[in-house]
């Protein structure tokens, strides 16, 4: 099945990301600590996470034209998040550094025997947007637009300027933001948690769950991300269920999968890919992500993400 959308072939980036970047502090544990004991870690590790910013990161690596629009503090962790982007070649002409604020941190506690993680995260209010600061600018030379929707009317805007401009409208979404119910319908690939449907519907049935968000909102292509069972995409009314891949030499970490694979199924939907072949490709390359500590440190490049998808 093919994507249900035309993509501009005249835009400066294949996908503008707009939305959360962090500082994760990733500390591996034997196993998950009981309530009021004490356990000592393995190891800790400092790297630059974020939802959006992980996703144009993978892009990026992949081969991708991106940009990321973002605030960042005026701390050390805005200089540790910013430098990982210029790093990894995305754009950040978009990105602002917000004096008196702090970056986004996350502390994430992660189970060595599973590679599960458990987050403890912060953002600064002084970090969100409002619907006038959006930088509707950005939205309008992409071919998608990828947000998470926390600053929700500002996402509005920035969606209804790309749809002005032909692009395609993704987002990335785990929770009940206010307002959100006004954002969906001018989304086109939405793809939630196993448990997002539950949040906003309250069905526990996820198929039944990406039906309705179809049905109620007109979002193309609905669908979750499920772990060690894969994803499930929704589209014209065909269920499309893809296994996950074995992390090659074991799970490490489970931090950022999520965005792994929407990279992964953003990069099939750049390179003309049928959707299911696209629903493979982002949960190889969440599976690649597993292999180290972090969001983006086992990020797959092309060759590493076509060797996985060749040999299975």
């Amino acid at each position: 099945m093919q994507f249900p959308f035309q993509l501009s072939d005249d835009k400066e980036f294949d996908v503008v990301g707009f939305g959360t970047n962090a500082v994760d502090y990733l500390i591996t544990v034997p196993e998950y600590p009981a309530f009021n004991s004490k356990i000592e870690l393995d190891h800790y590790t400092e790297a630059a996470g974020g939802e959006i910013a992980s996703t144009m990161a993978g892009l990026q690596r992949l081969g991708m034209k991106t940009a990321y629009v973002g605030r960042f503090g005026g701390d050390r962790a805005g200089e540790i998040g910013l430098a990982s982007l210029v790093d990894e070649g995305v754009d950040v002409s978009f990105t602002e550094n917000i004096l008196g604020a702090n970056t986004q941190i996350a502390f994430i506690m992660i189970d060595a025997a599973s590679g599960e993680r458990t987050i403890i995260w912060q953002r600064d209010k002084l970090l969100a947007y409002e619907e006038p600061d959006a930088p509707v600018a950005a939205a309008t030379r992409c071919k998608v637009l990828h947000m998470t929707p926390h600053d929700t009317h500002a996402c509005i805007r920035m969606a209804t300027a790309a749809k002005t401009n032909g692009a395609v409208v993704s987002v990335d979404i785990d929770n009940i933001f206010d307002d959100i119910e006004d954002l969906l319908p001018l989304v086109d690939i939405c793809i939630g948690s196993a448990e997002f449907t539950q949040k906003l519907l309250g069905t526990t049935d996820v198929r039944q769950g990406l039906c309705e968000l179809n049905s109620r909102f007109g979002c193309a292509i609905t669908g979750v991300t499920m772990g060690k069972s894969g994803s499930l995409l929704l589209c014209d009314g065909q269920l499309i269920e893809t296994a996950a891949f074995n992390v090659p030499g074991g799970c490490v970490d489970t931090t950022g999968a999520g965005d792994a694979f929407r990279t992964g199924l953003l990069y099939g939907l750049i390179t003309g890919e049928p959707l299911e072949e696209s629903g493979r490709m982002g949960n190889a390359v969440a599976a690649l992500k597993c292999r180290g500590t972090g969001a983006r440190s086992t990020l797959p490049n092309k060759i590493e993400l076509l060797t996985l998808l060749k040999n299975i």
